[in-house]
């Protein structure tokens, strides 16, 4: 098992359930649910960013977080206790075709039956259900979608009849009128389905998607040390952390720190998401 984390700071908001005492004495602390909301599940992210905020080298043999994190042990572990609390885990297609031989479970990065333990306490499946973002359809052969499990497709009625011939078993969340609805989609996800927890696990352009619709409660960040860089072209380009969405400077999200913890030279930020009262982003 690793070293404990260093607790740098910690504010806890919450007020739900806890963690139990073998992961709290490696972690530092603790980590109290946020109150899960009537009209969806409660949403939080879990992205490794480089110092200058790029999350994928985008080139093959370097396409996903370990080569952001280095394969670090404390992201590993972390990433394992969110997954552990997430009724369901939410990828977008460009995540899903990258990784195709992850399955997005727990115990994936880190086996410990801690993990394990934790999910039925809180009364939650051995696996998560899979939900996956993409208004096309056009789904890659991935083994997380050949695992007994629920899987959820948030798309356009075009993309539903795609995906429908290759993998009749996804229940499809249609929008209106050619376009995603991620609130209708994920107000069906709690009310119709008993999600109430769910991780975000695609890229920036979900984060970005979840942002701009203020569907995220909280966000864990991992912080490498590491500089990543931007090629200029024709390279293709080194994706941020947040992607194809714009805020104006006058009411940007904000975050509220809840807790800093330290692993060597690596950061792990904990912080709840604040959004203006009025929409807005260019």
């Amino acid at each position: 098992m690793i070293t404990p984390f260093t607790l740098l700071f910690e504010e806890e908001l919450n007020h739900g359930p806890g963690l139990p005492a073998e992961i709290r004495a490696i972690y530092g602390g603790d980590w109290r649910l946020p109150a899960i909301p009537a009209h969806r599940p409660a949403v939080w992210t879990n992205f490794v960013v480089s110092h200058d905020g790029r999350i994928a080298f985008n080139q093959p043999g370097w396409n996903g977080g370990n080569a952001i994190s280095r394969n670090n042990c404390h992201d590993h572990w972390l990433m394992e206790v969110i997954r552990s609390r997430a009724d369901a885990i939410l990828v977008g297609t460009a995540t899903l075709r990258a990784a195709r031989r992850h399955r997005w479970v727990p115990g994936e990065l880190a086996d410990w039956p801690v993990f394990a333990a934790l999910r039925a306490a809180e009364d939650r499946p051995p696996l998560p259900a899979l939900v996956i973002l993409s208004a096309t359809g056009d789904l890659p052969a991935a083994i997380a979608l050949t695992l007994p499990r629920s899987i959820f497709l948030i798309t356009t009625a075009q993309g539903a009849e795609r995906a429908l011939t290759t993998y009749p078993q996804i229940e499809c969340l249609v929008g209106t009128d050619g376009k995603l609805d991620l609130p209708a989609a994920f107000a069906a996800l709690r009310q119709r389905y008993g999600i109430r927890t769910l991780l975000s696990e695609g890229g920036g352009r979900t984060y970005g998607t979840l942002l701009a619709t203020h569907l995220i409660d909280e966000v864990f960040l991992t912080i490498s040390p590491i500089i990543v860089g931007n090629p200029p072209p024709p390279a293709p380009p080194r994706p941020g952390l947040v992607e194809g969405i714009g805020f104006p400077p006058q009411h940007p999200p904000t975050l509220h720190l809840i807790s800093l913890r330290r692993a060597g030279n690596v950061l792990f930020q904990r912080a709840q998401l604040r959004f203006a009262t009025t929409p807005e982003a260019v």
